[in-house]
């Protein structure tokens, strides 16, 4: 039923009712969890599959698409999900099993919100957008749906850190690490070594671009970055500007078509995502582009931070919560933000990015080191670590152990995710 699918294309649905399909099978049989976690409409059903057998779930929502399935469609994947249909959400209000099956789609992000003993978003900013009124909000029934589990006092936020090896001191993945002291000496080697890897004149005082996430065509911020690209190598033609994109997606065909109208190959590059080559591009790089509609993350402006690779973002959602445009003269902020979504907004930001780059090198470096330190200390995992547990201990109605007490590992509640 294609019609039903909305923003996901078939092959993520497979994959997550594949998924979905082994996690509900081990635990129905086997494992009988205390808690569960699981995030994004990939796991939508979870929730409701846990509420059937008394299983609290916290569900963790990441993003706003979301298919819409009918019951027959999942079950042809191997779901049972007749053990568990009253606990879905509906496109409408369901009469019962027989009527619903073949006509009722079931919302697989509303359903893990509205099936959850506790929901949780990654950003405050993002969750009062989706609930304001202000720009694109929430669809109506998810909406709904968050305004209760907010009345109920069960809708948290966490914001999310880096994982501890996003550490330039410590990243294997760099030819040269380097700390907030070094990083006048690091950086510049792990560029040279970038360029060299994404066959672009090697450099190092070039500024370099790194675009950091899926190369997605239903995502605004790819045709933001896709449109204003020629103009940005215009601009800064003398400068040399190079842009690096080490992602996926169904645009990268479209990026690759792009850079050879422009014949810019000697200035843009672009790879399929690899994982020693991301974390180099952090290192390697100036500035990172993430000019994302109402990103409800923004990981990569806080990895980008630790690295001293500052972002250039859109002044929204999480990418707010966690970049403060740059006041140098005053020793403030951390990036490059515009409040208007549209290429003469993203080009302003790309213009301070770069008026901050001309800046005499010892000067630019006295920043750079102190938005690595407060970043490393700031996006601790520690906390998130300890948020998260809180969380834990509160869906199952249990204090908080304190730290100085070592706990039994016998003792401790399975948690399947």
């Amino acid at each position: 039923h294609p019609k039903l699918f909305l923003s996901t294309d078939w092959e993520n649905i497979r994959i997550a009712l594949a998924f979905q399909r082994e996690v509900i099978n081990l635990i129905i049989p086997e494992v009988q969890p205390d808690l569960i976690h699981c995030y994004d409409w990939m796991t939508g059903l979870i929730p409701a599959m846990a509420r059937c057998m008394g299983i609290p779930c916290i569900f963790s929502m990441y993003r706003l698409d979301s298919p819409r399935l009918l019951l027959s469609t999942i079950e042809e994947r191997g779901i049972d999900a007749a053990a568990f249909w009253q606990h879905c959400f509906y496109s409408r209000m369901p009469v019962n099993y027989e009527e619903t099956r073949n006509t009722n789609p079931v919302d697989m992000l509303t359903t893990g919100v509205f099936a959850a003993n506790l929901t949780t978003t990654l950003s405050q900013t993002f969750l009062n957008t989706l609930m304001d009124g202000n720009g694109p909000s929430a669809p109506c029934l998810l909406k709904t749906e968050l305004l209760n589990k907010l009345h109920a006092g069960i809708l948290s936020t966490i914001a999310p850190a880096p994982d501890p090896s996003f550490n330039p001191a410590t990243d294997r993945a760099l030819m040269r690490p380097y700390g907030p002291d070094s990083h006048a000496i690091g950086k510049p080697y792990n560029k040279l070594y970038l360029q060299e890897a994404m066959n672009l004149p090697m450099d190092s005082t070039v500024p370099v671009c790194f675009w950091p996430t899926r190369l997605d065509g239903s995502r605004p911020g790819w045709r933001l970055m896709a449109d204003t690209l020629k103009t940005i190598l215009d601009r800064y033609h003398t400068q040399r500007l190079q842009v690096v994109a080490v992602a996926e997606g169904d645009c990268q065909d479209h990026l690759r078509a792009l850079i050879d109208r422009l014949q810019a190959w000697d200035r843009v590059a672009v790879c399929d995502f690899d994982a020693r080559r991301y974390r180099l591009a952090y290192a390697g790089s100036d500035f990172v582009f993430m000019p994302l509609y109402l990103d409800p993350c923004a990981l990569p402006c806080r990895i980008g931070q630790r690295y001293g690779t500052l972002p250039i973002g859109f002044d929204a959602g999480a990418i707010h919560d966690c970049v403060e445009h740059l006041d140098a003269a005053s020793g403030h902020g951390s990036g490059f933000l515009f409040k208007h979504f549209d290429a003469a907004g993203f080009l302003w930001a790309v213009d301070q990015a770069m008026a901050f780059y001309a800046q005499p090198r010892d000067w630019r470096a006295c920043q750079i080191r102190r938005i690595m330190t407060e970043s490393l200390s700031r996006f601790d995992p520690d906390e998130t670590v300890r948020q998260t547990i809180d969380l834990y201990g509160r869906v199952l109605n249990r204090p908080m152990m304190e730290p100085e007490t070592k706990p039994d590992r016998a003792s401790l509640p399975q948690i399947a995710a």
